[in-house]
């Protein structure tokens, strides 16, 4: 019986990792198909606290890791397979095999959705990338674009205005599925240019490998140009990390977890942090300040078993 398991390696995890070690609870961290999170593909971190020069993500994981070691947090290569509630505490199934814990702390992050092209993976990170805020200052007086139709990629295109010489704004159909007042900010804004019915189907790099441009399909014509961008910022959405936890743990219509009073689950013991229960802000720094939050709840909540 462990006293804690937390999934994921993320800024969420990690720093619940930290604090749930430093109370001497040995936790147990699941690394998980993804370790590290999104920041372990990103190149340069800049606006975590701390970094004035800014810190590249895979470092910035590593330290975290490391500071958990030091205080006693364990960590294993496996995945969630099955989870059920048990009398006064939960199990998991992890690689075939059960293992049962007083509480349990879902970090499990969320995947950006991508386009599926070739070099993708390659380029995250080299002018690829799902947060307009995490990396729209790098790409100053520079064409970018963005992929999408939604509140999201509206928002996005319209963060990267300040930055960007022009945002072009690549859509399926001819008609955004943003909010009016969303669609109609983006499209006022005299930075953005939408390409309408149209869909990447190449990405183009230059000498070094970073991006120079993008090869568009228009889907009505079968016409396929080529259109200068030093960065292509794909926002189709994001995958929360939760399929073994549903039926289990509740949800919204996307699969994100609901948190109440603070960072609990509706099952006691069983606490949420980080992107699998933010769709809003996916911040490396509210990840990690959900990861101490949920730490210290399951902290209470074991104190209360024990009195």
């Amino acid at each position: 019986m462990e006293k804690m398991i937390i999934v994921g390696t993320g800024c969420a995890g990690l720093t619940a990792a930290i604090y749930a070690a430093r109370a001497n609870f040995a936790p147990l961290v699941l690394e998980g198909h993804e370790p590290g999170g999104q920041l372990s593909t990103t190149t340069l971190v800049e606006n975590f606290p701390g970094f004035p020069e800014g810190i590249n993500g895979p470092e910035l994981i590593m330290n975290m890791k490391s500071q958990a070691e030091r205080f006693g947090a364990r960590f294993s290569y496996a995945s969630v397979e099955d989870f059920e509630p048990a009398d006064g505490h939960v199990r998991l199934k992890l690689d075939g095999e059960w293992h049962e814990t007083q509480t349990l702390i879902v970090a499990s992050g969320a995947s950006a959705k991508w386009l599926g092209l070739p070099n993708e993976k390659a380029l995250i990170g080299h002018g690829l990338t799902s947060c307009a805020t995490c990396d729209g200052a790098f790409y100053r007086n520079v064409p970018v674009c963005v992929v999408g139709g939604g509140d999201s990629a509206c928002e996005e295109a319209t963060f990267l205005t300040r930055f960007a010489s022009k945002v072009f704004l690549i859509h399926r159909r001819d008609k955004l599925r943003a909010s009016p007042i969303m669609a109609e900010r983006a499209l006022a804004n005299p930075k953005i240019e939408p390409i309408w019915n149209s869909t990447p189907v190449e990405y183009l790099t230059d000498a070094e490998g970073e991006m120079r441009a993008v090869r568009l399909k228009n889907l009505l014509t079968g016409e396929e140009t080529e259109l200068e961008s030093r960065c292509v910022f794909v926002a189709i959405g994001h995958t929360p990390n939760t399929a073994p936890l549903r039926g289990k743990l509740d949800m919204d219509a996307d699969g994100y977890l609901l948190q109440r009073e603070g960072t609990r689950t509706n099952i006691p013991g069983v606490f949420a942090a980080g992107d699998v229960a933010d769709h809003v802000y996916r911040q490396a720094i509210t990840a990690a300040g959900q990861g101490c939050a949920a730490a210290l709840d399951a902290e209470k909540y074991l104190a209360g078993l024990e009195g």
